[in-house]
């Protein structure tokens, strides 16, 4: 029996931490820049969504553009290039004035964010055993999931005590450690050798092989910006704001606990044991969340999406590495993500017209179903693979 190679090498450590405090900026950027354009800059609630469009619009641009830009000039060149990049721009908020300075911001903002996490994820998947990269990319994801409830926590409970410049200020020390986290990862890769020159393709933008089960994450994505942009909301509704605080903390401790068990599965037995049950917990976790009228059903909601949500998107992603030959993983990364990214865009504008129609009860019933029904388009997928010769 050969000996497991390790997981956690200096250098995967180090690219956990420096992704983990990249999502911490995100996120309590994506919290906190609604309140700044209300109160701060005074502006609209059309405004204070759009600081968020614009931001995931360069984002998903970028997605497409970032295989090809990892190809030509490295990974860890790229990845030090946009983690100190997305530093500055952190830095230069304490220099905005006005609402279109915060805009372009934002689009610029965007970018780096974009090109660093596809980076990141793909020197993380090979560094990673390939044997155990299934579990190593649930490790990698706990970063990602552990950032969306200390972000959020961080700016709401500063904005109650300090002024913006204080928490931009916070937020850039947050990120500048996180370069110097960069700094210490190494990456071996290939030198790039320059390519005669051809006519772009879709090859140059996307991976193909990737896409099938980029779709699947887009669907999983549309459904799960319903809990991103609205469970604050719909907790107010129902009387219940105090415990949403909490829902998040009880979704990052159920991902965690499982994390660890169905990533070993994923590598052991295959996708299909972990995926499909995963599918159907989120689905039945928005269900739940339809007929919440007291706390601990809204904590129970958040504990099931944990469980299923929490899992998905290690492994699609895991998946979608595996299907692209080993030099295109940062052309999987930037394809998965950008169907991803486009998943959360749309759903969040297009969820919250359903949701004025139908309301919220209604909406996450809808959805919970719908969830449970992408199980039958994720077999159908996996089948069709499963039947084409490698």
């Amino acid at each position: 029996m050969t000996e497991k190679r390790p997981i956690w090498t200096k250098s995967f450590v180090n690219i956990s931490i420096s992704t983990f405090f990249v999502f911490v900026v995100f996120y309590a950027l994506l919290t906190y820049m609604p309140l700044y354009v209300l109160n701060d800059l005074k502006g609209t609630a059309t405004e204070a969504g759009l600081v968020i469009s614009v931001f995931l619009l360069s984002a998903i641009i970028m997605r497409f553009l970032s295989g090809m830009i990892l190809e030509k000039f490295g990974k860890k060149r790229m990845l030090l290039i946009s983690v100190l990049l997305f530093a500055v721009s952190t830095i230069l908020y304490l220099f905005v004035g006005s609402f279109t300075s915060l805009l372009w911001l934002r689009f610029f903002h965007g970018i780096w964010f974009s090109l660093l996490t596809t980076v990141a994820g793909a020197i993380a998947a090979d560094i990673i055993p390939p044997e155990r990269r299934g579990e190593g990319l649930g490790y990698y994801g706990i970063a990602m999931n552990l950032a969306v409830v200390v972000g959020p926590f961080i700016v709401l409970t500063l904005q109650q005590y300090v002024s913006a410049h204080i928490i931009f200020i916070v937020l850039a020390v947050i990120i500048i450690i996180g370069f110097l986290c960069a700094l210490a990862v190494q990456v071996n890769e290939e030198p790039y050798s320059k390519k005669p020159k051809h006519k772009l393709s879709i090859n140059d933008f996307l991976e193909k092989k990737t896409m099938p089960i980029a779709t699947v994450g887009f669907l999983i994505a549309f459904a799960y910006a319903s809990v991103i942009a609205f469970i604050s909301v719909y907790a107010e509704s129902l009387g219940l704001i105090k415990t949403a605080s909490f829902f998040f903390l009880v979704y990052a401790m159920a991902m965690l606990i499982v994390r660890p068990i169905t990533g070993r599965l994923f590598d052991a037995i295959g996708p299909k044991v972990v995926i499909i049950p995963s599918i159907v917990i989120f689905g039945v976790g928005l269900i739940t969340l339809s007929f919440t009228e007291v706390s601990w059903m809204l904590l129970l909601s958040g504990a099931l999406i944990g469980l299923g949500y929490g899992t998905l998107l290690p492994s699609f992603q895991s998946l979608a590495i595996q299907a692209a030959d080993k030099h295109r993983s940062g052309y999987a990364t930037g394809t998965f993500f950008a169907f991803y990214d486009s998943g959360i865009a749309i759903g969040s504008v297009l969820l919250g017209l359903i949701a004025g129609i139908s309301g919220y009860s209604n909406l996450y019933l809808m959805l919970g179903v719908f969830v449970i029904l992408v199980v039958f388009y994720y077999m159908w997928i996996a089948s069709k693979q499963e039947t084409q010769p490698n």
